[in-house]
This record gives structure tokens, C-alpha cells and sequence, in this order.
């Protein structure tokens, strides 16, 4: 059965979920900074996924990293897998600008964590709602 690992609950909260990927966003309101989570116990690395796993997951991935640079508007798009800490397979897609807290080098200990208020969680939530995800089911208490 599936479970999150602690350390990305407690980092993010649930979008919501493709037919692979549990979609979050981590609590960083500096960067529109989202992971996806493939929903299969006890993966570490990518290749570890059934090839079919794999496909979904690249289709995942594209779909979520076009339409957070068609809403968000980036100037790059940050697509990593490091794993260190957490082992559970989470890869970030995190859009960038060149006057982000940590450009040009990764966001990863550049500057403390500020987690969302609630008015900057409304209004990310908002660009959110006009991304246009393909086979998509959205976390009803991702406001909450």
C-alpha cells in the first residue's frame, strides 16, 4: 500500500493525483516548486518502476512540466531527483526566474523555507486551477 514519506508530507501538501503520480507542492512560497510521487511502495530510483510505470511517469512529467511553464510562466524549468534524504522516488519540477531567491544556483539550502500564507496559497491555488492536466483528479483540501 502506498504511503508518503514523512518528510514530503510534512514539506507539502496534496494537489491532487495522475493515474501514477501523487501531485504536491512543497510549502516554499519563493518558488512554484511541485514533486510528483509515484503511488508504488518501496521505489527508490527510477528504473526500479515497471516499464510501463516508466512510461506513465515521463507522460506525467511532461504533461505537468508544460503546463506549470505555460501558466507560471518560467524561465526555466528545474527537473531533479536527488533522493538523499528522502528515499521514497520524488521528482521536483520546480519553475525558476532569473530574480528567484537562489538563482541562478538550486534552491536546495540557497535561503530558509517560507511556507505559503493564506492569501499566496489562494492565489497559487488559483494558477493552478488553469493548468490543464490530462487525467487529473484534484485534491479537494489542498485549500484547507
Amino acid at each position: 500500500m502506498f504511503s508518503l514519506h514523512p518528510q514530503l508530507a510534512k514539506d507539502s501538501r496534496v494537489v491532487g493525483d495522475f493515474p501514477l503520480c501523487r501531485l504536491l507542492l512543497i510549502r516554499d512560497q519563493q518558488y512554484p516548486w511541485f514533486v510528483l510521487v509515484p503511488r508504488r511502495e518501496g521505489i527508490r530510483e527510477l528504473y526500479e518502476l515497471s516499464f510501463e510505470d516508466q512510461q506513465q511517469y515521463f507522460a506525467e512529467s511532461l504533461n505537468v512540466s508544460r503546463e506549470l511553464m505555460r501558466v507560471f510562466r518560467g524561465e526555466k524549468l528545474n527537473v531533479a531527483a536527488l533522493g538523499n534524504m528522502v528515499p521514497q522516488l520524488h521528482i521536483h519540477h520546480i519553475i525558476r526566474y532569473s530574480n528567484d531567491a537562489a538563482w541562478p544556483g538550486p534552491v536546495w539550502g540557497a535561503v530558509p523555507m517560507r511556507d505559503y500564507d493564506k492569501a499566496s496559497l489562494d492565489a497559487l491555488i488559483e494558477r493552478v486551477s488553469q493548468c490543464d492536466f490530462v487525467d487529473f483528479q484534484a485534491s479537494p483540501t489542498l485549500s484547507a
